[in-house]
């Protein structure tokens, strides 16, 4: 029968096929589902083909996670090869793992021994990744099959018995037990199959002759041969035999050697000869022509390699890759012109070279992070991969740039980013650094990426003021609202947390009312008009306080010095104002007060005075301080301009030359007191003076100015005036008697200043409601050395309106006691001025005069 016809191939019986996959499938999935994890990598193991939505694990419970914790630790699965995790998911409420797509162990791992998918399963809070292997063990799924259906051999019929003719190697996908176990050959008398084993484990059948062929009894031989597994069921393929029987040919090619090794980088170049092999042939002729080609082999093998027909070279058609195929099997076939054929197998190892950079996948970036985290916090994961082997694919990685960042190297290439040190916004609120991979290669290939950690702000910073200690001067009579000085606190940190706000916290007593700050600016306003002569300075304490929490606050001190203006016109304490007639404005102020009254004070001065003879004092005073409360003294109107003078800066009076017959008994001066500020203010004062050598003898001109005044209210007060001197007579009478009487005992303290036989004007009194302003010096007129009585003569009769308790009251010069409502002290009077005694005021009644102290000096 011609070879492909009549015969077909006869499949072997397959006994409970089905019932033993299931039992197989059932057994691996219960590993898997009793795989725990170790440490940190997880291992499952389950068979392959497994539908979509296939249970590999619970993931979660292993991982120590409880359903509860899932959603605030976002389980999830990543690694650098994405294209793994297409098989597998995990579920977001549970946490067991799954199978997302139809998983082929041939289909994945090809002819490897064991076949396994990798991947890590990640986690926050705190940030952690667990690596998860998952093995995937084989399913008798595949039959062996057999690179061609049929085999066309031609065997000489005087081929003696023994003679073996290589049929090749059936395939099988599946490994272990499942993978191919035999051959089998349909019965003949003619042929039996025999399996050999490679080296590398490969098992191929070769066609063994046992007894000899005879071309003229059959000119052909049709054989079933079939391959199998040792699956449970066992699968099988089959091929056809067709062996023609030709004549004679004694000696087929002989290959030097069996098997060829050589090796190849896999940066060659296409067009390199990997090697050239040879055969030879005893016969001659036609029959020991010998031609090279390759047997049956794979696509991707033959799509790699070609040989010369005639010379038996081989060629590298296309280039390597280590990383796809590190070792190639060749069968090479050497045929003579008659027909017989010889075989060698040729292996060519693909050696590496360095040619891939390490791979860096950030897997997870914990972004921002708290400038407050402990050092040793996972910040970042890292997976770094080559391709390559050994030392080309032996990594190392390492950090590169100024940051507080270290590197830990975790299993299976991955890598953890820690904090090395306390972090610090306010310095970098930001961290750049690049993750450096570099393989032991050479030349050493090596890859980058930049990895960013933004610092977000934690409130470790208060506030802090420009200065410690702020000055503000303000005029007084301000406005209210008017800005006073601004407060200016930055924080160094961000947000809310420099978020600064101002506001009052404490001072100098009463200080609080006059003054607001505004709390976003900072500014401080004054809330009222301020007023140098009640207060001159004050402080407050301002305090700004950021917007944190807990919230961070410091203070700063803000004092206030109030700035005098000259809005007080000086005051003219002596002649009392009440002596004072109408006065004519001033050249710079306001109007003064015309208001008169009907008392009126004189001075006495003795038509013998001389030249300098000091009538009397002008005394003023200012509120206000500095150049606005200097005061100047001038004469502006009198009888006679050139009979009196007025000190600039004293206030004295004196008289400028020596009184003569002609001048008036009675004078009228008016001096204004001018201030030094801009604008000046003024004040002016009258003082009357009469021209007498005693009181008796000025009491006539005083009389006259009684009887020619018709107004009721100087009726009154000379009335009264009478009254107070017949008083005053009766008690002096009452004084002599008792002095009379005490002279026989030796004169006391009290009678020493009888001595003085001239009397003098009273110098100024002072209001008790006077608490500060500018006096030049204060005085008291005594009569002047030399003018005593004679020891034996007594002081002349007093006036009769002289009261005798005034003249018993009378102190002597600096032994007077301050007055509690006297205001403030007196400075000395300067050593040129003359000594000055200051009477107490006569209170009973509204009297013109204000009597003179005897002085007993």
């Amino acid at each position: 029968m011609a070879c492909g016809e009549g015969q077909t191939p006869r499949p072997r019986p397959s006994r409970g096929r089905g019932a033993g996959r299931v039992v197989v499938l059932l057994a691996a999935w219960l590993l898997g589902l009793c795989c725990r994890a170790a440490g940190e990598r997880i291992r499952y193991a389950i068979p392959e083909e497994l539908g979509r939505g296939s249970l590999v694990g619970p993931l979660a419970r292993d991982l120590g996670l409880s359903p509860a914790e899932l959603p605030a630790r976002k389980l999830r699965v990543v690694s650098a090869a994405k294209k793994q995790l297409k098989y597998f998911s995990v579920s977001e409420e549970s946490g067991e793992l799954y199978v997302s797509e139809r998983l082929d162990r041939e289909e994945m791992c090809g002819e490897a021994a064991s076949c396994s998918v990798s991947f890590e399963a990640l986690v926050e809070n705190p940030l952690n990744v667990f690596h998860v292997h998952v093995d995937i063990q084989d399913v008798n799924d595949n039959s062996p099959r057999f690179l061609q259906d049929t085999f066309q051999l031609e065997i000489n019929e005087l081929t003696s018995s023994g003679a073996r003719f290589s049929l090749g190697a059936a395939e099988d996908p599946d490994v272990g037990s499942n993978s191919l176990q035999g051959y089998e050959l349909e019965a003949n008398k003619y042929f039996e199959v025999e399996m050999k084993e490679k080296q590398d484990g490969k098992k191929f059948a070769e066609l063994v002759l046992h007894r000899a062929l005879d071309r003229e009894s059959e000119q052909s031989v049709r054989l079933v041969l079939t391959a199998l597994d040792g699956g449970d069921p066992p699968r099988s393929g089959t091929a056809q035999l067709c062996i023609n029987v030709t004549d004679a040919n004694d000696n087929p090619p002989v290959f030097a050697q069996d098997r060829y090794q050589v090796s190849l980088r896999e940066d060659a170049l296409p067009g390199s000869t990997v090697l050239n092999v040879s055969a030879s042939d005893a016969d001659a002729g036609t029959n020991a022509r010998i031609t090279y080609g390759f047997g049956k082999m794979p696509k991707k093998v033959l799509d790699k390699f070609v040989v010369d027909a005639e010379t038996g070279i081989i060629t590298l058609k296309e280039e390597l890759d280590y990383e796809d195929i590190h070792m190639f099997s060749l069968e090479l076939v050497a045929r003579d012109g008659g027909g017989l054929v010889a075989h060698c197998e040729v292996e060519v190892e693909v050696l590496d070279v360095n040619d891939n950079a390490p791979e860096i996948t950030i897997l997870s970036v914990s972004s921002p992070v708290p400038e407050d985290a402990p050092a040793g916090t996972v910040v970042a994961l890292l997976n770094v991969n080559d391709a390559d082997s050994g030392e080309n694919g032996d990594v190392r990685c390492e950090l590169s740039g100024e940051a507080p960042l270290s590197l830990v190297a975790s299993s299976g290439g991955s890598y953890k980013v820690l904090t090395g040190s306390a972090l610090d916004r306010e310095q970098a609120s930001e961290h750049r650094v690049r993750v450096v991979a570099r393989d032991r290669g050479s030349p050493s290939l090596w890859s980058s990426a930049e990895l960013v950690l933004e610092v977000s702000d934690v409130n470790d910073n208060a506030p802090v003021f420009e200065e410690a200690a702020y000055s503000a001067y303000v005029s007084e009579n301000n406005a209210a609202g008017a800005a006073v000085v601004r407060v200016v606190a930055r924080d160094a940190d961000a947000g809310a947390n420099g978020r600064v706000s101002y506001w009052l916290a404490g001072g100098s007593a009463g200080a609080a009312p006059y003054v607001s700050v505004e709390a976003r600016s900072g500014a401080v306003y004054a809330q009222r008009s301020f007023d140098y002569e009640q207060c001159r300075e004050f402080t407050v304490a301002v305090r700004a306080q950021d917007g944190g929490a807990p919230a961070r606050s410091s203070t700063a001190t803000v004092r206030v010095f109030v700035l005098d203006r000259n809005d007080n016109a000086p005051r003219v304490l002596w002649p009392p104002a009440g002596t004072a007639g109408p006065e004519p404005s001033s050249s710079s102020s306001s109007s003064s007060s015309s208001s008169s009254s009907s008392s009126v004070a004189f001075e006495v001065v003795p038509r013998s005075a001389e030249a300098g003879y000091l009538v009397g004092k002008v005394v003023a005073v200012d509120a206000d301080a500095g150049r606005n409360a200097w005061l100047s003294y001038e004469l502006v109107q009198a009888a006679e301009p050139a009979l009196f003078r007025v000190g600039l800066h004293s206030g004295e009076v004196r008289t400028a030359r020596a009184v003569s017959e002609r001048d008036a008994a009675k004078q009228r001066l008016v001096a204004v007191v001018k201030d030094h500020g801009q604008p000046a203010l003024s004040a002016t004062a009258t003082l009357h003076v009469v021209l007498a050598e005693s009181l008796q003898e000025a009491l006539p001109e005083l009389s006259e100015r009684a009887a020619g005044a018709d107004s009721p209210a100087e009726l009154q007060f000379y009335l009264v005036l009478a009254l107070a001197l017949l008083s005053a007579l009766f008690l002096l009478s009452v004084a002599l008697a008792v002095l009379a009487r005490l002279r026989r005992a030796g004169p006391p303290a009290v009678l020493r200043c009888l001595d003085a036989q001239r009397f003098s004007v009273p110098g100024a009194a002072f209001p008790a409601d006077f608490c500060e302003g500018t006096l030049p010096y204060s005085y008291n007129l005594c009569v002047a050395p030399g003018r005593a009585l004679p020891e034996p003569a007594w002081p002349p009769p007093p006036v009769p309106s002289l009261p005798a308790e005034e003249l018993l009251a009378g102190e002597p010069c600096g032994e007077r006691s301050p007055s509690p409502s006297a205001g403030p002290a007196q400075p000395p009077a300067r050593p040129d001025a003359p000594q000055v005694c200051k009477p107490e005021r006569y209170r009973s009644a509204p009297s013109p005069f204000f009597f003179p102290s005897l002085c007993s000096e």
